[in-house]
């Protein structure tokens, strides 16, 4: 039976703290990667006001970090969308699996909850033992582990600010030990994944040869090939490893 209006809206406070609660951890582990993120925008030249504005915006770790060296490569607004919507298009999926399970709340209320939706959001919510979820969990949740990161995107951007030049300076390797940081465990577990990084980095070094493929665009292409590439020749691998 389907609870009545009423019987809701009273515990609604109640699956809001529980969306709280269960968005602390996530919260707490994002804030190192956006403090980071902080210290890496201000070595990438970006203004406390646009560095914040990106974590509001955008809300996605990778795809700023992303961001970060495509901006340092002069890259356009359209290739910095374009990236972003490849690097984020799973999250469809995730929302469509999400709603399967939410309660039917008015569209507006799922469009903020679902802007929501990272990796980590997801993995909770999907693991909920809640039959349904409700809107109040979702964005309990959500709100949490979304106010950490931009409050700490701007702590990383001050705390760099007031960094000698020659550190501020020497943030930009950083950067690159970011990615190298991500991506080793995952190539530990996965072949498909080393031939990936090393396929589109392949790509990306010929394509920088390219006048018209310098920087975004190359960046963009390079990704599209190696995955559809490796994908289409490595399809049973990873059942078998």
């Amino acid at each position: 039976m389907m609870p009545s209006p009423a019987v809701h809206r009273q515990e609604t406070p109640a699956y809001w703290k529980k969306g709280v609660q269960a968005g602390l951890p996530i919260a707490i582990g994002y804030m190192p990667v956006a403090f980071t993120f902080g210290l890496l925008a201000k070595a990438a030249e970006l203004s406390l006001f646009e560095t914040i504005s990106m974590s509001i915006i955008v809300f996605a770790g990778a795809s700023q970090y992303i961001a970060l060296s495509m901006i340092v490569a002069l890259s356009g607004a359209a290739e910095l969308i374009l990236t972003t919507f490849i690097m984020n298009i799973r999250h469809l999926l995730m929302s469509a699996s999400l709603k399967e399970r939410a309660e039917d709340d008015p569209k507006w209320l799922r469009a903020i909850y679902a802007f929501f939706i990272t990796d980590e959001t997801f993995s909770v919510a999907a693991t909920s033992p809640e039959k349904k979820i409700t809107g109040s969990y979702l964005l309990g949740l959500g709100l949490v582990a979304y106010s950490c990161w931009v409050i700490f995107s701007g702590v990383g951007y001050l705390m760099g600010s007031g960094l000698p030049q020659s550190l501020q300076d020497s943030m930009g390797i950083a950067l690159y030990a970011m990615f190298i940081a991500l991506l080793v465990p995952a190539a530990k577990k996965s072949k498909k994944v080393i031939a990936l990084a090393a396929s589109a980095a392949v790509l990306n070094s010929i394509f920088s040869l390219v006048p018209a493929l310098k920087g975004g665009w190359g960046i963009i292409l390079s990704t599209l090939i190696a995955a559809v590439t490796i994908e289409f020749f490595m399809r049973g691998d990873e059942r078998d490893e």
